[in-house]
């Protein structure tokens, strides 16, 4: 990109020393503070941090979508040059949706439920190049067969709650793309979606973009995702820009102590809880109407010197190549001396079977919603079910909780049958020992009533403690192991955020000293700084009080660090299952292979094989016959995976895949992530002695 700033080309985008205020009844509250950035033509600069930092509001300002209460206070956006703040509305008509556009994290809120697909994408030709409605209806087919949807006729007149999530954020990616525009800025836009299919998004993004000479904004919290797409980026915390440079730099030479501490909060493959846990950031971010004097991440900082970082306001330094930091000790800190691991902890001996699946079976009229489900999950232990959206995750949960009966097929706690004994008709101290914490927090609490009060009920409720000075007692101890101030027991859940919500959730579900908790995507909503102080905590709670967790996620990255042992499902079928090292090495499931090879690592040593996923998921109402990947699967061997159910093939200390494939080639699998440690011999994150992955590169 050097050679691009040297060439004296004029910036796609450039903001200059832009801050952003929200104009309140309590007054003036900053959002975003002398924010600067150039993109130039072709580049895609990403743009990161935790929730709360300013990164859509940026994006809301390009595009002028601030609200009424939302102001431009100071500076320049400039598009091509021209100032987006002093363009008329006419102007602006113009340009958005045209020249700039831009894709939502959340697809649905982007398409009118109303309309069907095919009249929504032709709104694009017809308004920006007054073109006729056969001719605009003619470029969004050929626009939805660009962004590589099948059957696109079916899909043009199909409203949007017929189609997956995929298939919607594939539609809007082409109704963005319809009038070729210059600049895309895309927010989140794929946070809610598999693994494999924001694999194949960020392809098609990265290919159309080549193919369109687009500029980008790409943002996100997850910096893999940011590693594999982009070539520069600007590192936000608070409202201000701390770091900013290519994207590479930035990985292997960060320079500013929040970056740092953001790479340190992410699980990378190889490390795992034991042998190189999560260092979440301290404290928590502030608000934007009580920020800290100088350095606002001064509180938060192990580098912190006062009468120095609080001083003043501090300004970005420049490194070299770019790069610049906000950190006024950035010449100061012994960078490479930092350690972004935790201390090695024992691991905890596992103990008894606990819950035990058994051939287990859940039907909705033909839809096969679990099929033939077995695993046990000891004490201690934490058991990760992965899989995409309707493998059937979520509705073994619902049938461990007793909100579902199982058709056929046991689960047990200990020796009681859970699968047809539904939640109503289950004795108290059942429902005590098997607790869930669920995805999203918001949901879960009482909006009336004091946290205090809720985590007290659930202790009340089980019998854990009757006499009320004991129950306020056992409240507070409870916000102690989740890390919260006592005096949070008064506050009402409107008063916490989304990390200190979820905490609250742990703290109630482990009231009553259940033995299995079951967690489904409990930190999928999570920015990466609180997803990793939330997963320590879970993992701080297990060791103390050895409880079995059943931890359900897409995530791969996360199932990779904290779980014992990984169970594969895919359309309601175990397809692998075994421990974690052996299931994340050769040999693979085919499906395991390519969840693997989707998984965005923000690494830079990191080297995946690319593995070919063809299509999408079958519907459950018409399953394949045979084995249930095989219409999507690379190896599929005509006249058998297709028509024969995959038998099961037993490996070392309990590795089952069910795979047709021979036994050799299964065994002759690469990895298919590596590692080349010359990169980066200060991040040394691999346990090579118990694991697995090959350190040479694949070929």
């Amino acid at each position: 990109m050097d050679t691009t700033y040297a060439s004296g080309a004029v910036p796609v985008l450039e903001c200059r020393n832009v801050s952003i205020s929200y104009m309140t009844r309590a007054g003036e509250v900053p959002a975003v503070i002398d924010f600067n950035l150039r993109l130039m033509p072709g580049e895609a600069h990403g743009l990161v941090g935790e929730s709360g930092c300013g990164k859509s509001t940026i994006a809301l300002a390009i595009m002028r979508y601030l609200g009424k209460n939302g102001r431009v206070v100071g500076g320049q956006i400039l598009f091509n040059g021209r100032d987006l703040l002093t363009m008329s509305a006419a102007e602006l008509r113009r340009i958005r949706g045209a020249q700039i556009a831009m894709i939502y994290q959340e697809p649905m809120a982007s398409l009118n439920p109303s309309m069907v697909v095919g009249e929504q994408l032709a709104e694009v030709p017809v308004f920006h190049d007054g073109v006729g409605r056969a001719e605009a209806w003619s470029r969004a087919h050929a626009m939805l067969e660009r962004v590589r949807l099948a059957d696109c006729s079916r899909i043009m007149s199909s409203y949007p709650h017929q189609l997956s999530g995929g298939q919607q954020q594939r539609i809007v990616i082409a109704m963005a793309l319809l009038s070729s525009p210059k600049l895309l800025l895309l927010d989140e836009p794929t946070t809610a979606l598999d693994v494999t299919v924001e694999a194949g998004i960020v392809d098609l993004i990265r290919d159309l973009s080549a193919q369109f000479g687009m500029s980008m904004l790409y943002i996100s919290h997850n910096l893999g995702l940011v590693l594999d797409t982009c070539e520069r980026m600007t590192v936000m915390y608070s409202g201000e820009a701390v770091e900013v440079g290519p994207v590479q730099t930035v990985f292997d030479g960060t320079r500013h102590p929040y970056t740092k501490g953001l790479f340190s909060s992410i699980p990378v493959p190889g490390a795992d809880k034991n042998s190189r846990p999560l260092v979440p950031i301290r404290g928590q971010l502030p608000a934007p109407h009580d920020r800290p004097p100088g350095c606002n991440f001064g509180p938060r900082c192990d580098f912190f010197v006062s009468g120095q970082c609080d001083a003043a306001p501090v300004p970005m330094v420049p490194i070299v190549n770019h790069h610049a930091s906000r950190c006024i000790r950035v010449n100061e800190i012994g960078w490479n001396d930092m350690t972004s691991a935790g201390a090695e902890r024992n691991r905890a001996p596992l103990g008894e079977v606990v819950l035990q699946v058994n051939d287990l079976n859940k039907r909705y009229g033909n839809i096969r919603a679990n099929q033939g489900l077995s695993f046990d999950a000891r004490h201690s232990e934490t058991v990760a079910i992965v899989g995409e959206s309707g493998c059937g995750k979520s509705t073994f949960a619902r049938i461990a909780m007793g909100l579902e009966r199982a058709t056929s097929g046991s689960v047990k706690l200990g020796q009681m049958e859970l699968g047809n004994l539904p939640v109503t008709r289950r004795k108290s101290d059942t429902v005590r020992k098997l607790q869930m914490i669920f995805q999203n927090p918001f949901d879960t609490l009482n909006p009336s009533h004091t946290v205090g009060f809720q985590i007290a009920r659930v202790i009340r409720k089980f019998g854990v403690e009757k006499d009320e000075a004991k129950v306020r007692q056992r409240v507070l101890e409870l916000l102690d192991i989740v890390k919260l101030p006592r005096e949070f027991a008064e506050r009402l859940p409107r008063q916490l955020s989304g990390g200190q919500k979820q905490r609250i959730g742990i703290a109630r579900a482990f009231a009553g000293n259940p033995s299995v908790v079951v967690a489904d995507e409990p930190v999928s909503a999570l920015d990466v700084s609180v997803q990793a102080a939330v997963t320590e905590l879970l993992m701080d709670i297990q060791r103390q009080q050895g409880t079995t967790i059943l931890f359900i996620s897409h995530d791969l990255s996360v199932v990779r660090y904290l779980a014992d042992r990984v169970v594969v499902m895919y359309l309601g079928k175990v397809m692998e299952q075994g421990s974690t090292n052996d299931v994340f090495s050769p040999p693979y499931h085919p499906y395991t292979e390519a969840l693997l090879a989707s998984v965005p690592i923000a690494d830079l040593r990191a080297k995946k094989r690319k593995v070919s996923l063809n299509g999408e998921m079958p519907s459950p109402s018409e399953p394949p016959q045979g084995c249930p990947f095989s219409t999507r699967c690379s190896y599929m061997i005509a006249g058998t995976c297709d028509r024969i159910e995959p038998p099961t093939q037993d490996f070392e200390s309990g590795h089952q895949i069910a795979c047709h494939l021979p036994r050799e080639q299964l065994l002759a699998m690469e990895p298919v992530i590596t590692f080349d440690e010359a990169l980066a011999p200060d991040r040394a994150l691999l346990n090579m002695r118990e694991h697995a992955v090959d350190p040479q590169p694949s070929h």
